[in-house]
């Protein structure tokens, strides 16, 4: 049997450190908090909600950080408040050294479900 959506999120949380996954469970359950109608499935070999046939947020672990992909539409609403944090056009980096901006992270997807529902309609 194939594994899918939040089964393969499960999978994937695993496959870190326990510091890691405990970063990675954190912004899983943020992420269906703010977007509780949107599914899970892997794209582009991460972890992303899918919402309205589009990809609404991604996020994935790498050696020193927490990557979040929330568009770059998502990186411009909130550029002033993700000073404090390296990112792009498209993507964020929470260190794994310090607490994630959780609140941020939920106003950032609540954000993308509106824009995606937009867009949508």
């Amino acid at each position: 049997m194939v594994a899918h959506g939040s089964a393969l999120i499960d999978e994937y949380i695993l496959r870190f450190p326990e510091h890691v996954q405990l970063l990675l469970r954190q912004m899983r359950e943020t992420i269906q908090a703010a977007a509780p109608t949107a599914t899970e499935k892997i794209s582009y070999q991460i972890p992303t909600f899918f919402l309205n046939g589009q990809n609404l947020v991604h996020f994935a672990a790498f050696s020193k950080h927490i990557g979040f992909y929330p568009t770059s539409s998502g990186i411009k609403e909130f550029e002033k408040e993700l000073s404090a944090f390296k990112h792009a056009k498209g993507s964020i980096q929470f260190p794994h050294n310090k607490p994630l901006p959780l609140d941020l992270v939920a106003r950032i997807v609540a954000f993308r479900v509106e824009e995606v529902a937009v867009h949508s309609s």
